[in-house]
Parts: structure tokens; sequence; C-alpha cells
């Protein structure tokens, strides 16, 4: 069956791309004749020592990349990019020092703050002054508990300024998700805020921020931002942010790193066990940012860019890295739905946005609301919509074109926290098919395999990485012999990177999801990815969102599905059946749940992402051993002794 084709661009929006001059650089560089973007990609693959090299000369990034460009690069993992490369972060970030603006702060309270490039180097200048008059060195760690404001982004450009590790984490983790990200890596400084706004309500943290310093002992200060406006001073180690800054700085310094110096430590979910410390890089995570953002989005000077996210997503930490295209950065913090649905769409009308990005589930329950952007909203200066989070369902691709703008190109990206990046992504010369991710990132020899570990086409299996690449995490925070990084990656095929995505790739080389590899159903001894449940189940109106698991039943498993309705609506025999013929109808008989049963709230992730693994824990009789990663960990008690799920 022939996918349909959404968008695609005209001859004018090909020839004016970033891709299209990246692609005639490397044309006139290396004597090469590309033409299309699979030619690009082949050969960004094949000569993949070349094309990074070509990325760093492109984007003429700040510091000496040194002469050599990879070394044991047939290593997975153990290749060395750029070991003789110096460079700075932040310096690369804050290239632009003009009247341009650089952020503007949106508060779901009305709050709007801006800054320019310039004044933001100045505050940047003045942070990093008291980090060093702090004892603050290349090396040491400043955590953050931040919301996604200008002060959280100050903070981690004057954190890399100095060579020093960033790490955050939004307001709404529990104390013990707090402790047990940050007590891993040790801070020298907390960073935090007095309280935060969500859903209409001014939250006090106080007695939580008393409780994670309490736990955390190696932190020397504490600063504290006054966001809520309840102006707290916790005690003779705190600080409030300024009276913290040294106003008196007037320049800014940057020490030069190793490539490899880490940037940033991030965190896995952490809902199997104490999260994973994932360690990333300087110069492989500025190198893969800067293309993403130029060539697979296509953003430069004149773009205002935005993406819903808190601090502690890895798209905010993909976010920022938008400053080093001299872009204007749109922060929101809230909720997206407070006071209504066009919570977000006033803004992109009132800031212009060119690019807006956002989760799968926010345009899914957008269109549950009956929401029509398109409508109500001048939406001219949109000309990109991007998602992650989970599974774009092809439904919603129908809905972006028809009730937010039918002249976009709307990519569907996917990655994470493991390589802070993407494996497949936009592209501004391709077309957008339905249901599809446009394509593979460039440099990334991004293939499915099969269990055997061959590679295979237009069938589904896990997505992998055959060759190396910058943006490959450092390693693990205190995995001193590298074993458990190696187990999460490398165990399951030699030599090859293994992301937990499964996945297809089509006939024209785009990429479909089906949900996590480990969350894949497996009834009869039939591999089924959750996402093709969920996408037929939420056609229907009248369920909200669902989730879906693998019960243990008579020596073999069966589909359970679990699905939250609109209030007010019970799961009647009516309604069961509805949901059962459409999933027959359009997926397969295998996929149609032996049960299904009516919860209330669905847990997730703070990042807002389901967890069928807890779930399947809960209803297992197992123990989930780290409840404090959950958004809402209360609503894993609906799963508990169903007796549903006993016959």
């Amino acid at each position: 069956m022939t996918t349909k084709i959404m968008w695609q661009p005209d001859s004018s929006q090909i020839t004016a791309a970033r891709m299209t001059d990246f692609m005639q650089n490397v044309n006139r560089k290396h004597g090469a004749d590309l033409t299309t973007y699979s030619e690009l990609h082949d050969w960004s693959v094949q000569n993949h020592e070349a094309f990074w090299r070509d990325v760093w000369d492109y984007f003429d990034v700040i510091g000496d990349a040194g002469e050599r460009t990879l070394v044991d690069g047939t290593k997975i993992p153990g290749a060395k990019w750029f070991p003789d490369a110096r460079l700075n972060f932040a310096e690369n970030l804050l290239r632009y020092q003009d009247d341009h603006i650089a952020l503007v702060f949106r508060g779901e309270n009305g709050a709007r703050q801006q800054l320019t490039y310039a004044e933001l180097r100045h505050e940047v200048a003045a942070l990093a002054a008291a980090f060093k008059q702090q004892g603050v060195v290349a090396g040491d760690r400043i955590a953050a508990m931040m919301p996604n404001c200008i002060e959280t982004i100050i903070a981690m450009l004057a954190t890399t300024s100095l060579g020093a590790i960033w790490s955050s984490c939004s307001p709404d983790f529990g104390v013990q998700g707090v402790v047990d990200r940050f007590g891993q890596i040790e801070p020298k400084l907390f960073i935090t805020v007095d309280g935060y706004f969500y859903n209409g309500k001014q939250l006090d943290i106080s007695e939580k921020v008393n409780a994670i310093r309490a736990e955390l002992t190696s932190v020397e200060t504490t600063v504290v931002v006054n966001f809520a406006g309840f102006n707290h001073q916790y005690d003779a180690t705190s600080v409030a942010w300024n009276d913290y800054l040294d106003r008196s700085a007037s320049t800014l310094e940057f020490v030069r790193m190793p490539f490899n110096a880490p940037l940033y430590i991030m965190f896995s979910s952490g809902t199997t066990g104490v999260p994973k410390c994932i360690v990333h890089g300087i110069g492989g995570t500025l190198l893969q940012h800067m293309k993403e953002h130029a060539l697979h989005t296509d953003i430069d000077r004149d773009d205002v860019f935005f993406y819903f996210t808190t601090c502690g997503w890895m798209m905010w930490n993909w976010l920022v890295s938008g400053l080093a295209q001299g872009a204007t950065l749109v922060l929101f913090d809230g909720s997206p739905f407070y006071p209504e649905p066009a919570a977000l769409w006033h803004i992109a009308e009132q800031e212009q946005i060119s690019v807006f990005g956002t989760s799968a589930k926010y345009l899914s329950a957008l269109e549950k609301a009956e929401y029509k952007p398109a409508t109500v909203h001048n939406l001219k200066a949109l000309r990109a919509i991007l998602t992650t989070g989970s599974v774009l369902a092809p439904e919603s691709f129908d809905f972006v074109y028809r009730d937010i703008k039918s002249n976009l190109c709307l990519s569907s990206i996917s990655g994470g926290t493991d390589i802070v990046s993407c494996f497949a992504l936009g592209n501004p010369i391709l077309p957008v098919y339905r249901g599809e991710l446009q394509c593979k990132g460039l440099g990334l020899d991004v293939q499915v395999f099969n269990d055997n570990g061959q590679a295979v086409v237009q069938e589904k299996g896990e997505l992998v990485c055959c060759n190396s690449f910058p943006c490959m995490p450092i390693g693990f925070w205190n995995d001193n012999d590298g074993q458990r990084y190696f187990k999460a990656y490398f165990a399951r095929f030699e030599n090859t990177w293994a992301h937990g995505d499964y996945a297809e790739i089509t006939d024209h080389d785009g990429v479909i999801i089906y949900g996590r590899s480990d969350a894949v159903l497996n009834p009869g001894g039939v591999r089924i990815g959750t996402a093709e449940i969920y996408r037929q189940v939420e056609k229907i109106d009248s369920v909200l969102e669902s989730i879906a698991i693998g019960q243990r039943w008579q020596d073999d498993e069966r589909v359970v599905l679990f699905v939250r309705l609109r209030e007010g609506l019970k799961l009647d025999d009516a309604l069961q059946q509805e949901i059962r013929q459409i999933i027959r109808r359009n997926a397969t008989p295998r996929h149609v749940p032996a049960v299904i049963a009516q919860v209330t709230d669905i847990p997730r992730t703070i990042s807002g992402k389901i967890v069928e693994l807890a779930v399947r824990q809960v209803v297992h009789g197992e123990t989930v051993k780290n409840t404090d990663a959950l958004a809402n960990p209360e609503a894993l008690e609906q799963f508990r002794d169903r007796a549903e799920l006993n016959q």
C-alpha cells in the first residue's frame, strides 16, 4: 500500500534549504556529485570521518579541531573523535553578541521576559564570575532543579563556560527522585527556585528543597531564584540569585576543554531502579545539535524556535543548542492546557513562532479536546512542527494538516536521552509521509535488525546504529569498568549500538517507530509494538488514552489493554466490542486484547512517557523499584490485584 504524502517542499524551498547548501559544499570540497538526500546520507555514512570534519568546518566551530578526526574508528564503543580538539560549549552558543532577541520566557501566569544575545552574555558573565569565586573549576558538577526559565539557561551556560558539568531536573520531581539522581554525581552547587506555577496553582517547594539539601551533602551553596514570589531564604548556606551574581564582571572567559570532556549528566527514567547517569561530551553534543538544528530543521537567525519541555527532559538540552544558530528561543513553563487548550497557540501567534516543538501526546490531547488552532490563530510564521516523546500516530498527521496548518513540515523525531539527540528526524528537502519519520540522521548508519542481526527493510525489528558517532555517551558516571554502559547498548549485537526501539525502515528510507523494544508484546510468539494498538484504540472518541501490556498467562502471554475514558463514561460491553473490532479490522487478530479494563489515570514519567514496564510489574505482583521517577505514582495502584486479570 502506498503511503500518503502529506506535504512536500517546492523547488524554491529546496534550493534555499541549508541542507542543500551543505550538500553543495560537500560536492565542491570532495569532488562529489550528490543530488539527493539519499545520496548525501550514503556519502556521510561511507565517509563518516570526512563528514564530521565537514560539519565542524561548515559551522565554523569555535575552537581548535586538531589534526586527527578519528582514532580506532571501527571500535563500538571505543572510537575516539577529534582526540586533539579543544573547545568550549558555551563559547559556541554565545558566538552572537548583538541586540537580536535570544530568549523569550512565557509563564502560564502571563509573565513575559526577554533577553538579547548581548544581555544574555552579560548575565552569563556575572554568574560565571560568582562561580569562579566559589571555586568552581572544570569537572565540578552543578545541579539544578529549575523551571524552563531564562535563569536556567544562564546557569547552564555559566557552568559550561568554566568546563564544569551541568545536570538538571524540573521542580515537580519528588525528593527521592532528585536525590537518586543528583546524589550519585555529588554536585558542588545546587540551583533551585522558591516555587513554581502549574495548572493555575502557585506551588511552594520549600519543604522539598530542605529535604533534598539535607541529603545532598556535597553541596556547598544553594542558589535560589525567586520565581514564584515566595522569596524563601533557606539557611546560611543558601543565597538569593540576585545577591549571588557578580555584577562587576565585565568579561566572560571560556575554558576550552577536550572534545570528549563531560558536558551534561543526564538520567534514564529510573522506573526499574536507580537512574543511570549518562555522561555526554562537549564536542559530540555540539556537532550533533548543530547538524540537527541547521540541516535537518533548517533553523537560522530568522527563526523563533519553541519546544514544550521541562528541564528534566533531554529536549530542553536540545532546544538550548538553538542559540548556536542565533535563533530566538521561546521558553514556556506551566501546563499547556491552562487556562484553556489555546494556551500555547496564543504564544505561537504572539511570538511568531516558526518552529514549534511538542510531544505526540500533546497533539493527541489537543485533538481529543476538539481544539483547532487554524480556525482561531494567525500562524503565518509557522513553517515546521516537531514531535517526539512517543510515537506520532498517522491520525495525528491528519490532525496537524487539517486543523493546524496545511503548509508546513511536520517532523516526527526519535532518539533519546541516551544520545541527547536523534537517530531519525526531519528534513526540509524531503516530503512528509503519513505516519513516518522523514529520514535517518546524517552520519548515522541507522538500520533495523531482525533477531538474527541481519539488516531488513520493510520488516519490523530492532533499531540499531552500525557505525561510531561523536554524540555517543562518554559512558555512565561511576561505571569505572564500563560494563553497565556496554550492557545497556552494545551487548545485543556485536560492534553495534542497539537503541531499544522497535522499528521499520520503509522502501523510501523513512522510519516507522512501533514503541520501545522492552514493551513489545509477544502473544503466541508474535511481536507487536504497543503503538500499533494505541493508534487504533485512540481513534475512538470515548477513549482519551490507553496502555497495553503483556500478561503472563497459561505458559504464554496475552495482551491486556487499560483505557482511560472521557469523564462520566463507563467501559461497557458495547465499548469493549467497539475497541476489539477497530483493532481487529485495522491491525490483526493477534493485536486484539484478551482483557480490557478501565482506569482513571495512566502512570507516566515526569517527562510524560507512559510506563508499560511499571504497569506490567504491578500486574504481576512485582515491586516497582523507583516510583519517584513517576509524575503520578499513585496511578499504579489501579493496576494491582484486578479481578479481570485472574480470569
